[in-house]
This record gives structure tokens, sequence and C-alpha cells, in this order.
């Protein structure tokens, strides 16, 4: 008998599988037939009856897939024709990539004794201007330095006056620690997920000694400088008109149990907020949206829709789109076919769309055009179709169905997205961090995450350097001016 928890043998691994695979099919048709059977004695309608084991083969199927098979809710695309081997090029890769790097020019001389004919034994002479030429990436490595900084001071003759120059800006009055320096840790932490021990290893190995007290402090103060900003840019994305909105868990370490508090997110084409909450209720959701009152697009967390209901003249939901696929693609079956094949025709509207350039009048017109009768197409076939209440492709029907006013709402405002991917990406980054150093360790860190998190990824949707642009909104500060937000450092 082979024990799978211990062989090693690949051979003897792929018979055993193969044997549990034949096992499992044969055990699959025994339940199914022994279902038929006890429905049968139940006196189940013969509809009725074709269902529940339609249902049940569905759900075999796809515990078999899921042991199986591929990972993915992507569908295949036609793929496009193979050229001929006369028709290949050559080359192989894609070639050296154009670099917006600094460029140093390094010259390389003979040696001495090689700078002599090999001929008739002559001295070589230098060719002016003549060089072989090539370029290559290099990396200057990071290095911490002891700054002295020396304010020269200056005195009148008559006694009366003493100046002493400007020093550089600080964090905090007396820090030891520069702005650049606090800059570096929060940038290598928020954007680049390092935790601030594995900063502390990287330190050390590069000549500098500090511990994660003093990291965290460096970060504490930064955040509360940004406080201002992370608030500003907040109050900019509750006066967008259509904002896209999510949440994800955020482990509280050191509490009882390891409390799960949220990540709530609001996205915008140039911006993300982020706001911890201990919750995920509607108090939270409304501390979160205050006085918004656009269009918020969300999948089908029923929160939301309930806000919007407690709030007279408040904001609307619309729903997404790419969430009712997601229904349909775990059901499988010809039936569910039909419905992603129709979602598809919306997507590909909105890819032809993209092709020219920006112009919500042409995209509404081709919503009107396209998309609308699409629309209608599928909610004439999910009132046709039959289904189980209570299996997949049911609860796929009712999700759809449930959802169909805030589904519809993109057909008569082209400002509206087709779905919430843009802010499920924007969560992308948080939930790496997350991963990597497992949340917070305090309330305290969750809001000084929330305010980094927000000013660094609205950067990275603006196409600023982020790095640049938390060193321009922290010398902002510091100077007692207005908050500097991303999209505004962007079109400086």
């Amino acid at each position: 008998m082979v024990r799978l928890t211990t062989e090693r043998d690949v051979e003897r691994l792929r018979q055993a599988a193969l044997l549990l695979e034949a096992e499992n099919r044969r055990l699959t048709s025994r339940v199914l037939e022994l279902t038929r059977q006890v429905l049968l004695a139940k006196g189940e309608a013969a509809e009725v009856l074709q269902l529940r084991l339609v249902e049940l083969e569905r759900q075999l199927s796809q515990a078999r897939d899921a042991l199986y098979g591929p990972s993915s809710e992507k569908r295949p695309r036609p793929s496009a024709p193979v050229p001929c081997p006369a028709e290949e090029k050559s080359q192989r890769g894609h070639g050296p990539r154009q670099q917006a790097l600094p460029v140093e020019e390094v010259v390389h001389l003979l040696d001495a004794a090689d700078q002599q004919c090999p001929q008739c034994g002559g001295a070589l002479r230098a060719m002016a201007g003549q060089y072989e030429e090539a370029e290559e990436v290099d990396v200057v490595e990071r290095r911490f330095v002891l700054k002295r900084h020396r304010r020269q001071k200056y005195r009148c003759g008559c006694g009366g006056c003493v100046e002493t120059a400007l020093g550089p800006p600080k964090l905090q009055p007396g820090g030891r620690y520069s702005l650049d320096f606090a800059l570096e840790v929060a940038v290598q932490k928020y954007l680049e997920h390092a935790p601030l021990e594995r900063q502390v290893r990287a330190m050390a190995r590069e000549g500098l000694v500090v511990d994660s007290q003093t990291l965290w402090d460096q970060v504490l103060r930064l955040s509360r400088l940004l406080l201002p900003t992370w608030e500003a840019l907040w109050l900019s994305q509750l006066r967008q008109r259509v904002l896209g909105a999510d949440e994800t868990r955020w482990p509280l370490l050191g509490s009882p149990g390891q409390t799960k508090w949220h990540l709530w997110a609001l996205a915008s084409a140039h911006a993300v907020v982020y706001r911890m909450a201990d919750t995920r209720g509607a108090e939270a959701a409304r501390a979160l949206l205050k006085d918004f009152s656009g269009v918020l697009v969300t999948d089908g967390y029923a929160v939301y829709a309930a806000v919007a209901k407690q709030r007279a003249g408040g904001f609307r939901v619309a729903h997404c789109w790419a969430h009712v696929r997601r229904k349909f693609l775990e059901c499988g079956g010809p039936e569910a076919e039909v419905a992603v094949r129709l979602i598809g025709e919306l997507y590909q509207v909105e890819r032809e769309y993209q092709t020219g350039p920006p112009d919500v009048g042409r995209l509404h017109a081709l919503r009107q055009e396209r998309s609308r009768p699409v629309v209608s197409r599928l909610h004439a076939w999910a009132l046709e179709v039959r289904a189980l209440p209570e299996s997949a492709l049911g609860k796929a029907l009712g999700y759809l169905g449930n959802l169909w006013p805030g589904l519809t709402r993109f057909l008569d405002d082209a400002l509206i997205p087709l779905d919430n991917n843009a802010t499920e990406r924007a969560l992308r980054g948080p939930v790496v961090g997350r991963k990597n150093h497992y949340g917070s360790r305090s309330r305290r860190g969750t809001e000084v995450a929330a305010i980094l998190y927000s000013l660094l990824e609205s950067a990275k949707r603006c196409g600023v350097e982020p790095k640049a642009y938390l060193r321009a909104a922290v010398r902002a500060a510091l100077n007692g001016e207005p908050p500097l937000l991303p999209h505004l450092h962007a079109a400086t």
C-alpha cells in the first residue's frame, strides 16, 4: 500500500493518483444512481428530478476541478493565427528597452604597457573622438552617512545682532534622523511592503545600527504631518461624481484573538483613500461616505444599499458586472455559459470604446446602440431559464435579479464603469503589505497605514513618483502651506 504522506517515488504517486481518480468516478456514478432512486421513491416530478441531478453532477464536477483543474475565472479567447516559419523574425526577446536614467560616461584607456604596436614597436596614439561604445545598466548602492551640519553664526560689530544660518528641515526639533531617512523607511514599508524588522536587518548589513522602534517613530511623525493632507484627499474624493468602494480584512495584532479590523477603500480615477474601522457594518460605511451624493460602484454587499436608503437624497448604488460574471462562471454548464457570453459582449463594447479618444458622448451612444440590447437579451434569458433556488445556477440568477437596478444604471450614465475592478486593484498594495507584516500592532498603527497607503497609492494612480510626491507633501506641511494632493502635484 502506498503511503501518500511519505512516498517520494513520482511514478508510484502518479499510479496512485490514477487509481484514486478511477475510484472517484465510480463512486460519483454510484452516488448519482442512488440519488435518482431516492428522489423517485419520494415521488419527485420528472423536471425537478432532472434539475436536482444536474445540480449534483455540477457539484461533483466542481469538486474534481478544484482538485485537478486550473484555478482561473478566465475563458480562452480566440487565438491569433500562427505565423509560418518563414515569417518569423530571427530576433528573440524584446531587445534593449529605452531607459530614462541618468547617464554616466566612463572612458576606458589602455594600460601603458599595451600602448605599443605589436608589429613595429611604435607608440600608439589616441584617436581623437574615436571610441567603441556600449551601454550597461548599473546600480549605485544605498549608503548611510552621518552628516554633521555646521550652521555658521554671524554678528554685527555693534554687538546688537547675532544670526545663525538655517539648517535642513526637520521632522521634529532636535531630531537625529533626516527627512529623507524617514521617507525611505515609510516608502519601504508601505510601498515595497518591507516590515520594519526586516529593514533593521538590511540597514545593519549596510553599516547602520538602529532598532525598529526608532524607525516607527519616524513613520509616526510623518503620518502626523500628513494627516491634514489625507483628510483633504478624502474630502476631495467625496466630491467626485462616481466612486468605487470595497473593503477587506485587516488584522490587529496583539489584541485578544487578534481582532480583524477592516480596510475600506474609496477609489476614483485619480486617487484612492483608505480608512480603517473595527467593523464591516453600516456604521463604518456611513463614516466612510459621510455626505457623498454621487454614484457608488460596489459589489453585492448589502450595507452600501442599506446606507443609501437611510439617507434621503443621498448617493445611488451601481453594481459590478464582474461579480455577476464570476457567479455564473462558478456554475458551469451550458445555461451559465449563455450568461457569461452575453456579459462578455458588454465588455467587448467597452473595449471598442477604449480604442478611440476619450469621449463620454461616444461611450453613451455605444452603450445605447450595443449594450442596451445585450442587457435586454440577458434579462429575457434569466426570466426563461429554470433552476432550483438552492442550486448554484439558481443562486446566480437570484444574485442577478436582486442587483438588477444597480447593474443597469451604467446604461444611463457613461461615467459609471461596467465593473468595480479598479477599486479591487487599488486594494492590491495594502493586501500585499498585510501579507508581509501581518496587519498592524495597534489602533494607531492602522491609522498610520491608512494615511500612508492612501497618499502613496494615489500618487501611483496619478503617474507621480510616490517618494518624490511624499517628499513634496511633507515639505509643504513643514512650511505651513495648504495640503498638496497627488493629482495637483501631478499637474505642476
